[in-house]
């Protein structure tokens, strides 16, 4: 049963074990939560600390299980593993979460700087430019995480540029 919530917690409730595009079907869990949120008319705070606890909760698991899930996997960064997905991939959303749909732009504008978010975020994950490339030589599950907290970073300047030119 341990094993089991350890497998969970990793892989995003499963969606890294899905056979194609984990990394993807992972970094899909932050997009619909705030999407969910918006469309809900949730208050910027609540969005932001949604964010905030995906962000610290993903890290904390994948720095903590890296041992447990690189014997289970039998390798450093398996791609089954997607928690370091949700974390970067919800540091580019926080580039437009201080937007409330109707107030700062319409409803299918902040869908679109959400799907942006999205999208640029995989972009960098997968392409890993240089600085983002490097952190994966950090120790453990650092490596795993920094990675993608980079590109959430990349991406998350570039949305929020969008947004204030929007906005």
């Amino acid at each position: 049963m341990k094993n089991i919530m350890k497998l969970l917690w990793c892989t995003n409730g499963g969606l890294g074990l899905l056979p194609k595009a984990p990394g993807t079907w992972g970094s899909l869990k932050p997009l619909i939560a705030i999407l969910i949120l918006g469309h809900f008319g949730a208050p910027i705070a609540v969005t932001i600390g949604v964010l905030l606890v995906i962000i610290i909760v993903s890290s904390y698991v994948t720095i903590t299980l890296e041992p447990w899930y690189t014997q289970y996997f039998g390798k450093k960064d398996p791609s089954q593993v997607v928690s370091d997905e949700a974390a970067g991939q919800s540091i580019a959303l926080l580039g437009m979460a201080w937007l409330e749909p109707e107030n700062h732009a319409s409803p299918a504008i902040w869908i679109a700087l959400a799907v942006y978010a999205f999208a640029l975020f995989r972009l960098f994950d997968i392409w890993k430019p240089q600085l983002i490339d490097q952190a994966q030589k950090y120790p453990r599950g650092w490596g795993v995480l920094m990675d993608d907290v980079y590109a959430g970073i990349a991406a998350g300047i570039l949305v929020g540029i969008a947004a204030v030119l929007i906005g």
